[in-house]
């Protein structure tokens, strides 16, 4: 959410140590916690019901361990995407760890298509879903006349990275009941795609916080030297 809109509809206050703060990132907790706060209970419940229905097939036939892996990397993925596309919005919400898990099904269909009886089902559903959410957020925004004045936006660079993670992840932790050479290059592949993007977003991230407090400190120092010149102090 843009900081702007913690004083619309949303009980949430921007100062609050669990929401993601870009210009907090030495707060290291907050890449995590901003999935337990929610805008409303619609945010909520929704969040719920899609972990709920895309979540438990995936935990049935993977475990919770594998699974629980791509969701806290969905989660992490939304707060590091957004800080480095769009470092002027707070994020609250656990949607980067539900869109790992939609992704998280792509994978696992293109891992293990022969040995799933429903698997043309479940990538419907997740086609489906994915096109009804993006069509009604594309809708709301460039269609309802300002319908997201009403409410918190929607953090778009969350959702997209969430799903890159639970992508990558999930060709690498997911069971394969298969086990086809060209698997093996996918599984590299996914590696280094998760690796390659983690790793430029945690030194971004780095470089602009060394780069802030340089900013600030040589901010300080020239305010001071400026006010000894005019004989202020």
């Amino acid at each position: 959410m843009p900081a702007q809109n913690f004083g619309l509809p949303v009980p949430i206050p921007s100062d609050s140590v669990l929401v993601y703060r870009p210009d907090r990132r030495l707060q290291v907790w907050r890449f995590f916690s901003y999935m337990f706060l929610h805008a409303n209970w619609f945010h909520l419940g929704f969040n719920i019901v899609i972990q709920l229905f895309f979540g438990i097939p995936l935990e049935v036939m993977h475990g919770t361990a594998r699974i629980g892996v791509i969701y806290m990397a969905g989660v992490f993925a939304g707060s590091l995407g957004t800080s480095v596309v769009d470092s002027e919005v707070f994020l609250v919400g656990a949607s980067g760890g539900v869109y790992a898990l939609l992704a998280a099904h792509l994978a696992n269909i293109t891992l293990n298509y022969a040995h799933m009886k429903s698997a043309s089902t479940q990538l419907g559903s997740v086609v489906i879903f994915v096109s009804c959410d993006l069509g009604y957020a594309l809708y709301t925004q460039y269609f309802d006349g300002g319908a997201f004045v009403k409410g918190p936006q929607v953090s778009y660079i969350a959702h997209l990275t969430g799903a890159l993670a639970g992508l990558t992840i999930g060709f690498l932790v997911l069971k394969n009941f298969g086990h086809r050479e060209y698997e093996q290059l996918i599984w590299w592949l996914a590696l280094g795609v998760y690796c390659a993007f983690t790793v430029f977003a945690i030194v971004f991230n780095l470089i602009n916080t060394v780069t802030a407090q340089l900013m600030e400190e040589q901010g300080e120092e020239i305010t001071q030297h400026l006010l000894h010149d005019l004989g202020v102090s």
